[in-house]
């Protein structure tokens, strides 16, 4: 089985890649096929040069490429011209978190989005005759004061 991956090198915390296709039975740094481009991720922006003819060549011969170089290969857009439609699936950015609270302060009002239903008014039926009205009985705890009680405290 062949298959596309990275060769590392470069010198120690200055890696750089090539894009390389070998036997899948030869070891990571060992014999390789061809040579189809360079990847240096250190420059800035990084650099990613893949020969789109024979990476397409190799693919079509059934070469498996590794997931860091397919992840190359989407990125230059070879991948998505080799298998239309099929790409790798992206997660969601999560959504931020709220400013946490310290102590002594209120938390921050949440005001809910109000959404107001459309309000059927009822044809209103008139009658002739009233309506009892109830009459609350006076509360004790708070009486009204009268005159009579003003005037024994002066």
């Amino acid at each position: 089985m062949v298959k596309i991956r990275l060769r590392r090198m470069g010198t120690k915390k200055r890696p750089f890649f090539r894009v390389v296709v070998a036997d899948s039975r030869s070891p990571r740094d060992g014999r390789f096929i061809e040579n189809i481009g360079k990847y240096h991720p250190m420059n800035d922006p990084s650099v990613i040069e893949i020969d789109e003819e024979r990476a397409m060549h190799w693919l079509g011969q059934g070469a498996q490429p590794s997931d860091p170089v397919r992840v190359l290969l989407e990125k230059v857009g070879i991948w998505e011209k080799f298998r239309p439609g099929e790409t790798r699936r992206v997660r969601e950015p999560k959504p931020p978190k709220p400013p946490t609270q310290q102590a002594g302060e209120e938390p921050p009002a949440q005001e809910a989005p109000v959404q107001e239903a459309p309000v059927e008014e009822a044809p209103v039926e008139e009658s002739s005759t009233p309506l009892p009205v109830a009459e609350a009985p006076p509360s004790e705890a708070s009486p009204e004061p009268s005159e009579e009680s003003e005037e024994e405290t002066t």
